[in-house]
């Protein structure tokens, strides 16, 4: 396995924005040559990126074969749209590696927990964007997400919001423009891509209301979206195992385990 550690800085980025690859190396022994991969973004309410949300849930979809990248993007007191543009650039960076990788350029999917839900959704909302491209220098279809896998996202400014997340990404720009703007079912158009989804229904931080306006959204646009609402389980599961808890044991639920073999036949699907 290659592994590498990229500074990544865009308008307003802090020092210690970086990108973390783990590239499954080709060989002659090997049948497959060329792999999708998963852009993760961690949680963490944009006040810092979740370690639980990270290495954790990389291994899981190293072993189901696909390369990874984990981006650990600006926070508070960095403001929006300092991450998106971070996000933008991992993405550009890692075209930018696809042939010394053995990427498939066109099946890299952006996947994010919580707050990092609610940038991997922003950058499927946004990724078409003109001032995106032209702070970056790249043609938008370069930034083309192939998928987004959301786990418990943040999504709405509105009544079902996690303010803590909102007021840490605008930090004194809560302006109602500026709420409706990363409000992200309004943001919802024909260029979002396709979405899988899970959320618990006792979510206690960040409501599942979440999840379903984003659904709706997406519905209006007849864009594909697998979600699955799991009955029990608060915020914050990541691999919902052991090997993601934290250290008061917090984040074992058996009964959303399941999110993993299903997001692998999502992506199966979707990869072949």
């Amino acid at each position: 396995m290659l592994t590498e550690t990229f500074t990544i800085q865009a308008e307003g980025s802090l020092s210690g924005a970086k990108l973390c690859t783990y590239i499954l190396e080709p060989s002659n022994e090997l049948m497959i040559k060329n792999r999708p991969l998963i852009l993760m973004c961690p949680g963490g309410g944009y006040e810092w990126t979740s370690d639980r949300e990270a290495e954790p849930l990389a291994v899981r979809f190293l072993a189901m074969g696909y390369h990874v990248a984990i981006l650990r993007y600006s926070c508070a007191p960095a403001v929006y749209p300092t991450a998106l543009l971070e996000l933008a650039s991992a993405m550009k960076l890692i075209h930018e590696y696809e042939e010394e990788w053995n990427v498939k350029g066109d099946q890299i999917y952006v996947q994010g927990c919580s707050a990092g839900g609610h940038l991997a959704a922003s950058f499927g909302a946004f990724w078409h964007e003109s001032w995106i491209s032209e702070k970056l220098g790249v043609e938008n279809e370069k930034l083309r997400p192939a998928g987004l896998i959301l786990c418990y996202p943040v999504i709405t400014s509105g009544e079902y919001a996690h303010r803590g997340s909102f007021d840490a990404l605008l930090r004194g720009q809560n302006t109602e423009e500026m709420l409706a703007r990363v409000s992200l079912e309004k943001q919802v158009t024909e260029h979002m891509p396709p979405v899988f989804l899970w959320h618990t229904y006792t979510d206690d931080c960040v409501p599942v209301e979440n999840s379903l306006y984003l659904i709706q959204a997406m519905r209006k646009y007849q864009i594909p979206v697998e979600f699955h609402m799991y009955p029990v389980g608060g915020h914050g599961l990541s691999a919902c195992d052991e090997q993601s808890a934290n250290v008061e044991g917090y984040g074992v639920q058996e009964e959303c385990q399941s999110w993993l073999p299903l997001v692998k036949t999502w992506l199966a699907g979707r990869t072949k």
